[in-house]
């Protein structure tokens, strides 16, 4: 991909290739230019200079060529077997560094007074992110903007200090991201003599002292947003005033509020924004192609209230690719309605895209553009981008065209409809459509699932639950909707559209946002290896890993009594899928060039990608600006943190759903399958409810309790007894703290006789203090 001007600048500033700054380096570290260097020398020069860290680079800094790089790539590859450094896209750090751009959260300061922050996002079983000096220079202070303040969160340049004192980066903002408000929500406590108190609904806060006259109106257990007073004294607690009264927290209604607060998650549109969505004009047939007869129909949820993708299948006529396929796939044409730089577009970047609670959405586009104009609703015109793709019989894609279009949806199904009609139950609407639409729908996702079983994609088997609401908010049931063909269906036609994008725009030299997935880190590899081993499953070492390496060893576990910890470990060894404007490909998926493109109304990387389209094919209006593409860096980095904050919020919504939901069920027993091994005790998961809770280590018996890594277990030193990750077992409800999304359980099974190897094990705890765990804090779902 072609550099802006900025980033060729940048690249010269950072001394790439044998510029003065090399120069210095090398010979600052007593290093002889042209000779491969140390290990130690490596692993200093990757912690200090992240922004140089690519085989390439390392290679230009040390002015090494010929047979010296292949020694140094040989030496790199044994530091990366070794987990002295990993991969992050296509540099090297070392393992728990922060990569060199990094979204920041300032969250107090240091003794002299200068700004502390750390990462927004960081990996739980890497223990405390590291703090980040935040620098501000007199020239950053000058400049024009809101400079970076405490509770701020901020895009950053990162930098290994020097100061081994202090912490062990420093950082230059580049962007401020959200400036968070002096405001904070939890529970109202009324005090018998006026006023109150505000109770925290995160643990980690802070009781606030509410005085009479900031009450405004608040009653005892309502959920309340308040701000700290900036006159609060030192000692004792801090004092605050109520802004507003969201409602009453005995409503699980309420519940989503505090993740949508608690998260800082945009929720109000502002009024800018509201009426630039409310003089949006439908779509002129400018630029367009007239696609109107074309049978194009929609598969969602039956709930669904946004259409955002169309589908439409036919044979091929073509005699050169004989029993091929045609598939054609309708995206809702956003970049028309929200152009760079204007309000709508501002925000969308705010928020990066929508949020999906169970008795709640927060969209990233008002509802006007969402649910109405960019809705592909049935039998009403609307424009589209589009893509003609043509397989093979083999299911090999041929060749493939973008279109924009105005189209008119032929129906609306929702996905256990069109399911029905294939399997011979159509109904009054599915019945004239089987033959012509339906049925050569099929026929094509047939075709298309010959290059899928070819590829060979990471084949996970996680059932995913939903939460089903009565009509006051309360959690009626936990399911596992079934996996239908009709899902699948979509789901490839989308992945194929995906792909298209990607390798039209890359064609084109178009920078754009791609979906990237790394392969899975050597430290993880090599964790999941032992632990295989426990079961006799092998796992070939070394070598490039690829998806169906992991296939196999699913399927050597499939119909065992280890397939469920098989299958989570797995997920567990999966690295983070992000958003970048350098292209590494999808490992998950199995796919070298893949960027999103099929859902432009709930995700801002698709957004960016139509726009890249339109402008690289001369499609008219709304295409990518070159001040966009000079910030894609900035904008894969920020919507990548939003996706995961977005990951956070609905997780904890759901863990306090459920926790309400249990709450008055203290004391019962349940049967659970251990999910999580760790010291300090055991995660117990409830698959009828989607909830986890934890045993701590304390409260399992007599014995002194052994973990083993290796087998995910903890075992009985004396007795030979423990639990292992996968074991079913008999549980109590303990404690339920619905706010805080916590269950603690104690534990009724007995254990079983554990391999004797566990017994070498260094010994863990023993009786004492236990402690309350939030549920569901196993690694996410990885979304693609």
């Amino acid at each position: 991909m072609s550099k802006t001007p900025r980033q060729k600048q940048n690249s010269a500033n950072d001394g790439f290739g044998r510029t003065a700054r090399s120069k210095r380096v090398n010979q600052g570290e007593g290093i002889i230019h042209g000779e491969v260097p140390s290990r130690e020398v490596l692993l200093k020069f990757i912690a200090e200079h992240p922004q140089q860290a690519s085989k390439r680079e390392i290679a230009k800094a040390f002015g090494l060529k010929g047979d010296s790089r292949v020694v140094l790539k040989a030496l790199l590859k044994e530091l990366e077997v070794d987990g002295m450094v990993q991969k992050n896209r296509k540099s090297l750090m070392r393992p728990g560094g922060l990569p060199p751009v990094t979204v920041l959260d300032i969250t107090t300061r240091d003794k002299d007074g200068e700004l502390i922050g750390r990462p927004a996002e960081w990996p739980e079983d890497q223990g405390a992110a590291p703090a980040v000096l935040i620098r501000q220079s007199s020239q950053d202070r000058g400049k024009k903007g809101p400079a970076a303040g405490l509770n701020d969160r901020v895009l950053a340049k990162i930098f290994p200090s020097k100061d081994r004192a202090g912490p062990a980066y420093t950082a230059r903002v580049i962007k401020l991201i959200d400036r968070r408000q002096n405001a904070l929500i939890g529970v109202f406590k009324e005090n018998p003599g006026g006023g109150g108190r505000l109770m925290p609904v995160d643990r980690r806060g802070e009781e606030l002292v509410i005085d009479p006259d900031g009450v405004n109106d608040a009653k005892d257990g309502d959920l309340i947003e308040v701000e700290v007073s900036r006159n609060s004294g030192r000692y004792g607690l801090k004092r605050a005033s109520v802004l507003s009264v969201i409602g009453s927290v005995a409503s699980e209604k309420a519940i989503s509020m505090i993740a949508i607060y608690g998260h800082g998650i945009p929720h109000i549109f502002p009024q800018d924004v509201l009426a630039e969505a409310d003089k949006a004009k439908p779509a002129s047939m400018a630029h367009r192609e007239d696609w109107r007869d074309l049978p194009l129909i929609t598969i969602d949820p039956a709930d669904a209230k946004d259409h955002d993708d169309a589908v439409y299948a036919e044979p091929d006529p073509s005699p050169d690719n004989p029993d091929g396929v045609i598939v054609t796939v309708a995206i809702a044409d956003v970049s028309y309605y929200v152009r760079p730089g204007a309000p709508l577009d501002r925000e969308a970047l705010k928020r990066g895209n929508s949020v999906y609670f169970p008795d709640r959405v927060v969209p990233m586009l008002p509802e006007r553009i969402s649910n109405d104009l960019c809705s592909l609703k049935e039998g009403v015109d609307r424009p589209a981008l589009a893509v003609r793709m043509v397989f093979s019989k083999e299911g090999r894609k041929a060749s493939h065209t973008f279109h924009r279009i105005m189209m008119k949806s032929a129906a609306k199904l929702s996905y256990q409809q069109a399911q029905a009609a294939i399997d011979g139950k159509p109904d009054d609407k599915t019945g004239p459509m089987l033959e012509p639409i339906l049925k050569p729908l099929w026929h094509a996702y047939g075709v298309m699932k010959r290059g899928r079983d070819r590829r060979q994609p990471l084949e996970l088997d996680m059932p995913e639950r939903k939460i089903l609401l009565r009509s006051d908010g309360t959690v009626d049931k936990v399911i596992i909707p079934d996996r239908l063909d009709a899902h699948k269906l979509i789901e490839e036609m989308m992945i194929q559209a995906n792909v298209a994008a990607a390798e039209t725009l890359e064609k084109k030299k178009q920078p754009l946002v791609y979906r990237i997935h790394d392969a899975p880190t050597l430290a993880k590899q090599e964790t999941l290896r032992e632990f295989l081993a426990t079961l006799g499953i092998s796992m070939a070492k070394g070598g490039e890993v690829r998806a169906n390496s992991f296939n196999g060893i699913l399927a050597r576990a499939q119909d065992t009594e280890h397939q469920i910890m098989v299958n989570e470990m797995v997920l567990r060894s999966q690295s983070q899928a992000i958003y970048s404007p350098e292209n590494i490909g999808h490992f998950g998926l199995n796919l070298m060039k893949y960027a999103h493109f099929t859902s432009p109304i709930r995700r801002y990387a698709d957004l960016i990608v139509h726009r890249a389209l339109v402008g690289s094919l001369g499609l008219g209006e709304g295409g990518i600006t070159p001040q966009e593409e000079a910030t894609l860096d900035d904008i894969a980095a920020e919507i990548s943190t939003f996706e995961r904050r977005a990951m956070a919020a609905e997780r904890d919504t759901i863990n306090r759903l459920i926790a309400h939901h249990l709450s008055e069920r203290v004391g019962e027993e349940f049967e659970g399958r251990i999910g999580g091994v760790t010291k300090a005790g055991l995660f117990v998961a409830l698959p009828q409810f989607g909830a986890d809770g934890f045993v701590p280590i304390s409260t399992i018996g007599t014995d002194y309790f052994i973990y083993d890594e290796a087998h995910q277990a903890l075992t009985g030193e004396k007795t030979g007894l423990g639990f292992q990750l996968g074991d079913t077992v008999q549980v109590r409800l303990a404690e339920a703290v619905p706010l805080a999304g916590a269950l603690r359980f104690e534990m009724l099974s007995e254990g079983r006789k554990m391999p004797t190897a566990t017994r070498s094990f260094h010994k863990t705890a023993r009786r004492g203090g236990g402690r309350t765990a939030t549920p569901g804090t196993r690694p996410p779902r990885r979304k693609r």
